[in-house]
């Protein structure tokens, strides 16, 4: 599992005293963070859970790069929006 290195957005947690084995998605927009933890037990394996929060993240910088913004920042409307690809990903 060495092979599978952090990138943007994307943080590998691979302790071996930790509970968790997976990804980690992190991203702000307008001083708002967007988190969801991809468990390898959950996807079926590290390169599953990978494949899984890359496409989230891609949808999620998709809706929250085309939403439009209200005093400098997200909607109510965009940030449920947001959750909401989170959850059914």
């Amino acid at each position: 599992m060495s092979n599978y290195t952090s990138k943007k957005n994307l943080t590998r947690f691979t302790y071996e005293n930790s509970a968790f084995l997976g990804w980690r998605l992190y991203i702000t927009r307008k001083g708002k963070p967007f988190v969801k933890y991809f468990s390898d037990k959950q996807y079926g394996g590290p390169k599953e859970a990978l494949a899984a929060a890359e496409k989230a993240l891609a949808e999620l910088k998709d809706t929250l790069g085309k939403a439009k913004l209200v005093d400098g920042t997200h909607t109510d409307a965009t940030v449920k929006k947001a959750a909401k690809i989170l959850k059914s990903s």
